[in-house]
């Protein structure tokens, strides 16, 4: 019998090392499907980011023509937009960019962090589990239903509190973005405040500290890389909102000396003018800048996130 196995043994290593074994087939064939799938995860990766740089490859590109006939001072430096006579300063879209991302940044946060600390610091279970879901449908809800709310609804409102007969504005726009901002930042900031250590709390409280003393002195300080992650990735989808900007502030190329005054931003003024003008122009090379420089914004945000996350795993 022990001759028996030996012989058995003495063939199966043979086998192996001759490779007519169906153990070495099976592991040749592993070994060629994981390099397969390794190459097709790279020539993805490849994929996009060949598609990112083409994009903005292309805006560029287009968008650089403006300067042919345009200075650089006017366009940046200018708030005269009239293209059909030949003057293109995109000063006062810029302007209003920022103002609005600004006032939006200053409505939005404070209601996102107190609805994170609700949920994750005050809120039983049940309702913390009935209230999250909730949050995730409102960041689905498409953009044109919150800019028709904000028409029909909001900018009504603003009037009669007013009594302005125009509530177009950065103020209408502010609000429409808030609320379509605010779940996605609360959540983001729900699940920072909840990634704090429970030993955090404990020794706040056996120091003495109240609850409102412990959330804002120690968890809040703790999981603030987390909330201001939570407000780029809110402010990215702000600054690169169309349609619910579109609806609400008016369209108006001016400069906004209130938060009632009709105005345009980037995004609104390369939406409503876009499709009609030539593709050879300087007004649609104009557009094109304005849209490369929307990129550009985002494309910031974005790293400044992965910067955020790199630090965070470093400090782990």
């Amino acid at each position: 019998m022990n001759q028996a196995v030996q012989t058995a043994s003495a063939e199966l290593g043979n086998s192996i090392r001759t490779g007519s074994g169906k153990s070495f087939d099976r592991r040749a064939r592993l070994r060629w499907a994981n390099s397969a799938f390794r190459i097709a995860c790279i020539a993805a990766a490849a994929f996009v980011c060949l598609v990112l740089f083409g994009i903005l490859f292309l805006m560029f590109r287009t968008g650089v023509l403006t300067f042919q006939e345009v200075s650089f001072a006017e366009f940046f430096f200018s708030a005269d937009w009239d293209p059909e006579n030949g003057r293109y300063g995109a000063l006062l879209f810029i302007f209003g960019t920022v103002a609005l991302t600004a006032l939006t940044l200053l409505i939005s946060v404070p209601f996102s962090v107190l609805i994170a600390v609700f949920l994750a610091e005050v809120t039983p279970k049940w309702l913390r589990n009935l209230l999250r879901p909730v949050l995730d449908l409102l960041v689905g809800i498409p953009s044109v239903v919150y800019g028709y709310l904000g028409l029909t609804v909001l900018i009504p409102w603003l009037r009669d509190m007013t009594g302005k007969d125009l509530a177009d504005g950065l103020l209408a726009a502010a609000i429409v973005l808030t609320i379509m901002v605010l779940p996605t930042i609360s959540r983001v900031s729900d699940d920072a405040i909840s990634a704090v250590p429970k030993k955090y709390r404990d020794a706040s409280y056996a120091l003495g500290s109240n609850r409102f003393q412990t959330i804002f002195r120690v968890v809040l300080p703790a999981s603030s890389r987390g909330i201001v992650y939570a407000v780029i990735l809110g402010m990215a989808r702000a600054i690169g909102e169309t349609m619910a900007v579109v609806m609400v502030i008016g369209n108006t190329a001016q400069i906004a000396d209130s938060l009632f005054t009709p105005t345009a931003v980037l995004t609104s003024n390369i939406v409503m003018q876009i499709s009609s003008v030539e593709f050879e122009s300087t007004w649609n090379y104009a557009l094109y800048m304005m849209g490369f420089l929307l990129l550009v914004i985002s494309l910031i945000m974005i790293v400044a996130v992965r910067f955020l996350q790199k630090r965070g795993v470093r400090e782990s």
